[in-house]
This record gives C-alpha cells, sequence and structure tokens, in this order.
C-alpha cells in the first residue's frame, strides 16, 4: 500500500468565495496609564490601521477567507479542485473525481466533463477545475476527492482527500394564515436575517398552487412599492410580506372542492449578501388553515361601503348548502331583532329547493335611519323540511353619511365585511 506522503501527485482544494469586510479595533488608553505604550505599538504594527491615524477607524478592509468555513443554505459551493504533478517523470492515467455527501445523499460533481478518459501529467504540469453546487439540505456535508493513476510500474493507484463543512440556515421564515370570510385567504410571511451580515433581499413572491391565484399586498395603489428599492435586513431584523390568495372560480363554486384545496404555493426567497453573493430558498408547499363551514354559508357577493342616510341601499348575499343533504329554504331579514341597529326595513320570501353544493344568489333592501357605521345582522335561514334555524349576525357593515356628503371633500376607505360562516340553532317552531 503506498503511503498518501509518497503519492506521485500532490491534491489541493480551495474553496472560492469572496473575501470579509473587516475593521481596525481601537484600543487606548491615557498617557499616565502603564500599558499606553503596548497598545500604541499593537496599533502601528496593525495592518488594518491607517499611518498617523491609529486610533481613528477611517474604514474597512478585505479579509481573505481564512478556513473552508461554513455556507448558507440556498447559495451555490464552489470550489477549485487541483491536481499537480510535483514529480519529475510523467504520470499516465490520470482522473479525478468529486462527491458532495451529505445525510441524505450524495451528488457526482463533474470534473472536466469535456474531456474524455483519463490524461497524461507531464511534471509540473497540474489538472484543474471549479466545481459548482447549489447546496439544498440543512447540516454537514462532506467533499470527497478522489485522485487515481498508474504507476511507472504500471500500478493502478488511488487516494482520497476529505472536506467537512457545515450548511446553516440563512433566513427564517414564519407564516400566518387568515381565512377571510369571503373565500380569500390572507398570508403574512415574517422573513428574518439570521447570518452574520446584513443581507438585501432582491425577490420575495409566492408562487401560487393550480388551485390559487395570487395578488401580492406589498405595493401603495400608485403600484410603488411599500419597501424601498432595496430591502436591506441587518443581523437578527426582520421584515412582513403580504400576501391575498383566491380560489379560481373553478374551485370557488364547488365547496367540497374548497375545502379539499389547501395547497396555497411556496415561497421563493432571493437574497445577497454585502458583496453580492447570490443566494436563494424555496419553502415546502404552504397550507392553509383548514375550513369549516355549517350546513349554510352566507356571502355579500355586491354592496355599497358608503350610503346616504334615509336612502334605501340594495346589496346581494349568496347561499351554498355545505352539508350532505337538500334543503328547501325561507328567507327572512328581521330588523328589529335588535334595538337601535339604525336601519328599517322587513322582508321575508322563500328561497325554494337547495341541493347539496348549489348555491343561490338573492337581492336584499333596507333604509338606514342612522349615521355612522351600521351593521346589517339577523338574517335567519330555515329549513322548511328539518324546520332548522341557521342564523348570521354582522354578515354586513356599511358607513351611513349625511346628504351633504360629497367625495371630494372626504375620502372614505372601504368599510365593508362580508360573512361566511353560520350560527347552527338546533330549534324546532
Amino acid at each position: 500500500m503506498v503511503e498518501p506522503t509518497e503519492h506521485l501527485l500532490a491534491l489541493k482544494v480551495m474553496r472560492l468565495t469572496r473575501p470579509t469586510l473587516i475593521s481596525p479595533q481601537i484600543l487606548t488608553a491615557e498617557p499616565k496609564d502603564v500599558p499606553q505604550y503596548s497598545f500604541q505599538k499593537i496599533l502601528h504594527s496593525d495592518a488594518t490601521s491607517v499611518a498617523g491615524c491609529e486610533t481613528i477607524a477611517a474604514g474597512q478592509f478585505m479579509l481573505l477567507p481564512q478556513s473552508f468555513g461554513n455556507i448558507y443554505l440556498g447559495e451555490t459551493f464552489s470550489s477549485y479542485v487541483c491536481v499537480h504533478n510535483c514529480r519529475a517523470h510523467p504520470v499516465t492515467n490520470v482522473s479525478v473525481k468529486a462527491d458532495l455527501q451529505s445525510n441524505n445523499s450524495r451528488v457526482s460533481l463533474p470534473i472536466h466533463a469535456d474531456k474524455t478518459g483519463p490524461v497524461t501529467l507531464n511534471p509540473e504540469e497540474t489538472l484543474d477545475d471549479v466545481i459548482h453546487h447549489e447546496v439544498k439540505e440543512i447540516g454537514t456535508h462532506i467533499l470527497v476527492c478522489e485522485v487515481s493513476y498508474m504507476t511507472p510500474a504500471g500500478l493502478e493507484t488511488s487516494f482520497r482527500k476529505f472536506f467537512k463543512f457545515q450548511v446553516v440556515k440563512p433566513l427564517d421564515v414564519k407564516t400566518k394564515f387568515y381565512n377571510a370570510e369571503t373565500d380569500d385567504v390572507y398570508l403574512e410571511a415574517q422573513i428574518q436575517n439570521i447570518t452574520v451580515g446584513p443581507i438585501c433581499l432582491e425577490k420575495v413572491e409566492l408562487e401560487s398552487s393550480e388551485q390559487y391565484t395570487v395578488v401580492s399586498l406589498n405595493t401603495l395603489p400608485s403600484g410603488e412599492s411599500v419597501f424601498s428599492s432595496k430591502t436591506m435586513l441587518q443581523p437578527q431584523n426582520s421584515c412582513q410580506f403580504l400576501y391575498c390568495i383566491r380560489p379560481i372560480p373553478e374551485i370557488a363554486r364547488d365547496p367540497s372542492a374548497l375545502k379539499a384545496a389547501n395547497n396555497i404555493g411556496k415561497l421563493d426567497i432571493v437574497w445577497r449578501s454585502n458583496l453580492g453573493e447570490r443566494g436563494r430558498l424555496q419553502t415546502s408547499q404552504l397550507q392553509r388553515c383548514a375550513l369549516e363551514y355549517s350546513d349554510l354559508r352566507l356571502n355579500v357577493i355586491e354592496a355599497n361601503s358608503t350610503v346616504r342616510i334615509g336612502e334605501g341601499f340594495d346589496f346581494r348575499c349568496r347561499v351554498t348548502n355545505t352539508s350532505e343533504r337538500s334543503m328547501d329554504l325561507l328567507m327572512s331579514l328581521n330588523t328589529k331583532a335588535k334595538p337601535g341597529c339604525g336601519y328599517t326595513g322587513v322582508t321575508e320570501f322563500a328561497l325554494g329547493p337547495l341541493e347539496p353544493g348549489q348555491m343561490k344568489e338573492f337581492p336584499l333592501t333596507v333604509c338606514p335611519v342612522r349615521l355612522g357605521l351600521i351593521v346589517i345582522s339577523a338574517l335567519q335561514l330555515t329549513d322548511v323540511f328539518t324546520k332548522r334555524k341557521y342564523e348570521f349576525d354582522n354578515f354586513l357593515q356599511v358607513f351611513v353619511v349625511d346628504e351633504d356628503y360629497r367625495e371630494d371633500r372626504f375620502q372614505l376607505d372601504k368599510y365593508v365585511r362580508y360573512s361566511s360562516g353560520s350560527k347552527n340553532i338546533p330549534q324546532t317552531v
């Protein structure tokens, strides 16, 4: 067996990475203190201090990498592999292989893929290449480099070298889902920088699944982003992003399909370090909170946010049978059920049969008699077959203004809230 020190070839592996920034460390003391001379001597000999201005941090300097170091998940691992013939005679049948091994996988990294078969190295010649690989797994990684060649005696010989490094998380991503009272889902994504240096978020997008569409809420009505041109995050700082996810029409019309469509999509994040190193992360498939419907579901699909006092306003509702049985529904809106609600009018009519999964739309009219924010409540649906009642409270809110209201004098944001659930009252009448 040939010892590693007796091999005819020398293998060198160096990780390619950008330098880091370093600032001089200022150590000072009073002139009368004993260590004053020692501190001055250290500052004069420090390579990062400026002559004549040793006690002033004039700026930052670039420090070349001192070790193989760690790498962040989503970054591209780059390494320079060099095989050198340090003997006085040629070495034949030289080939190099590199594998990147993690806890769950082993990836072969091609070296000189354009060359066909082994090569011959003359004295002082080298065989080198740069390998790249985007790391997609956290934990310990080992770069295994194997060199094989043929000795002058005609023996096939090989040796290996191992280089261990850690892959750590660069970002901490936390998500929160909010099921709106319509079919919309709101996603809040909080991204925190857990690296040791500042990073710049180049892109944060939500790639929806085939069942949903995404609307980003991170821009102003003018189209301008709510963030600066470059979203810079210092270590341990975080930033929030908000998205509205809507089901496609085919899913929205089918309550059972909407209930089963829990996969929302994936967050795609691209960032750069302070020296331009690029990294990319993509989360696993995000899932919305499970939807829980009662037997009936009510949605307001058309309504004004602002109405005038004393004038009747129309709004349109949609009721969906989310149960597994047929219903024959009777609808009633009791405006006197809650004293002081501030609106008048009573309406009652039959909606007719409603099969499981089907929906019906119907209009309603209310005349407000009080200024300010009013709440439309006490809509009741009764199943004629089972005599069971379903009540819907606070399913619509509108703002009532006086007759002199002018939109050019007072701009009011839309304030409409829709209801999506019902309170099941097992009551027999």
